[in-house]
């Protein structure tokens, strides 16, 4: 790392740890009793939000795994574009870009003036970094941490705000790929002490207790009313006693059971989760290797019974690795592929040769209530049909480098989301060669469809390809598609602008207090 670039991070550092230091003696926030609030001074807004689980991952942003992390760095770090709310990509390092006619050459001009975190400009050669370590194009980096990007042939600077990406092929959804974080050249400490140039900047993290932020008073863009943040990692059963004794101030991701409980101090905005919640089968073991017992295992699910018991009724079913926010790639027709029929479930375990049923290991990550509960509700479905199903409870943690890393599993509860807001994101995962192909699915005509799909050069062209991708996925059972999951959010009774995107983020960047 540039000497230079070392110094002024630890300065930056220094200075928002002594901030947050002086804030929190200025006392509590009026009608609160947590003692480690950071309090609201007449120069801003400080909030505390809940996380169910705490940041066990890489905080560098290109190679962190978990939803969870990515939902809060959202709020520290920018690409080239970014998502809005609706899923529209928007400018963001980039103030504009041009497309050439055949689409093999993106043009990109850097926003005057934006700095990042640490005080530095952005510059051209940061840009070209940033891309180049995504594609793996870096001598240190060799492999791509985007497999999107595996397509650029080139990326260089034709002045100092001006950056060109080259492609082989035209690809539709490249562009959606460019809201990969750029970051510093040369900086070395993403993992631990990330630098972006969001709205929001790192201040500190401190495991299984919080991570810190606040506003980052030289951000290009407009200016948030949160002055300084801090996520709390508290436990799911904690969750209504730390909304109610006013410790958080913002906790999304509630049960309808929890959201019932604060409703009438906290305000509830629902939404989806855009995610595809589901069980998920290891097909590469026994018996679950047998396309026909798969089948037999989508029969014996009542969704609706896990709807009603587990959400209260709320979230919309699924038949396959789509959710609705993909309006136009959602085929809602594969809803109800397999209808609930425990007696058509046992005839055909019996003529796969289980007569008997078998033994199942479901793993489930314990932090998430959901997970839990909707693994109690299938456990007794499957053994209404003969199944031995018994759960095994681990940390998210573990979760994350036993069945998500090493797929060593034979199923598991979980919900997908699509982070690059591509269909992409969510079907690659099963093709027959991707490294996260959770479920060991396998399958050439899927391979086939997938791969027409990225090369497609109309969007009626991609979008016949990924929905055939999504029958195939439901012909095969590859798993138990259950729902997109309701998404509540509890915020404090004066405050305001919490919105949903597409993706799995929370964003700090447009929460302000009501006007009277």
């Amino acid at each position: 790392m540039k000497k230079g670039r070392r110094f002024a991070a630890l300065l930056m550092l220094i200075s928002a740890v002594l901030t947050v230091a002086l804030s929190g003696c200025s006392g509590d926030r009026a009608g609160t009793a947590s003692e480690d609030d950071i309090s609201n001074t007449p120069a801003g807004l400080a909030i505390n939000v809940g996380l169910a689980k705490d940041l066990d991952d890489s905080l560098d942003p290109h190679k962190t795994v978990s939803a969870g992390t990515k939902e809060v760095l959202f709020n520290v770090f920018e690409g080239l574009v970014k998502p809005d709310s609706d899923g529209n990509l928007i400018p963001a390092v980039a103030e504009s870009y041009v497309i050439s006619d055949d689409r093999l050459t993106y043009t990109f001009t850097i926003r005057e003036g934006i700095l990042f975190h640490n005080g530095d400009p952005v510059t051209a050669d940061d840009v070209i970094y940033s891309i180049k370590r995504c594609a793996g194009m870096l001598e240190e980096e060799p492999e791509a941490l985007v497999t999107a990007f595996s397509v650029i042939t080139d990326v260089y600077a034709e002045d100092d705000r001006t950056v060109v990406i080259s492609i082989a092929s035209p690809d539709l959804e490249f562009l959606s790929y460019l809201t990969s974080a750029i970051i510093p050249e040369g900086y070395t400490d993403q993992a631990t002490a990330p630098v972006g140039t969001g709205p929001f900047q790192f201040v500190s993290r401190s495991a299984q207790e919080n991570i810190v932020l606040k506003r980052f008073d030289e951000y290009w863009g407009e200016k948030p009313e949160v002055t300084d943040v801090t996520f709390k990692i508290i436990t799911q059963d904690t969750i209504v006693t730390s909304l109610r004794s006013g410790a958080i101030d913002l906790c999304a991701h509630l049960t309808p059971a929890q959201a019932a409980e604060v409703s009438g101090q906290f305000d509830i905005v629902k939404g989806g989760m855009n995610s595809v919640y589901g069980v998920y089968l290891n097909n590469s073991v026994e018996p679950l290797n047998n396309v026909e017992v798969r089948r037999a295992l989508c029969h014996a699910i009542n969704v609706e019974d896990i709807m009603a018991l587990v959400f209260d009724g709320e979230g919309t079913p699924v038949g396959s690795s789509m959710y609705p926010a993909f309006g136009k790639y959602f085929c809602e027709e594969l809803t109800g592929y397999y209808e609930y029929d425990p007696d058509k479930a046992m005839q055909m375990l019996a003529d796969a040769g289980y007569p008997d049923g078998f033994d199942l290991k479901l793993t489930v990550a314990s932090n998430y209530t959901q997970y839990v509960e909707t693994a109690q509700v299938v456990v007794e479905q499957l053994r209404a049909v003969g199944v031995n199903a018994e759960i095994e409870m681990i940390d998210w943690g573990t979760w994350v480098s036993e069945v998500y890393a090493n797929r060593n599993y034979e199923a598991t509860i979980v919900d997908f989301d699509a982070s690059t807001m591509t269909a992409r994101a969510l079907l690659e995962r099963f093709t027959s060669g991707y490294a996260k192909n959770i479920s060991y699915f396998s399958d050439e005509e899927y391979d086939a469809s997938f791969a027409e799909a990225i090369s497609a050069t109309t969007d009626e062209e991609q979008i016949a390809a990924y929905k055939r991708c999504q029958e195939i996925l439901t012909e095969q059972a590859a798993n138990i598609y259950l729902m997109d999951m309701p998404d509540m959010v509890a915020i404090r009774s004066d405050l305001e602008g919490y919105e949903f995107y597409p993706i799995f983020v929370v964003d700090l960047s447009k929460i302000h207090v009501k006007a009277e």
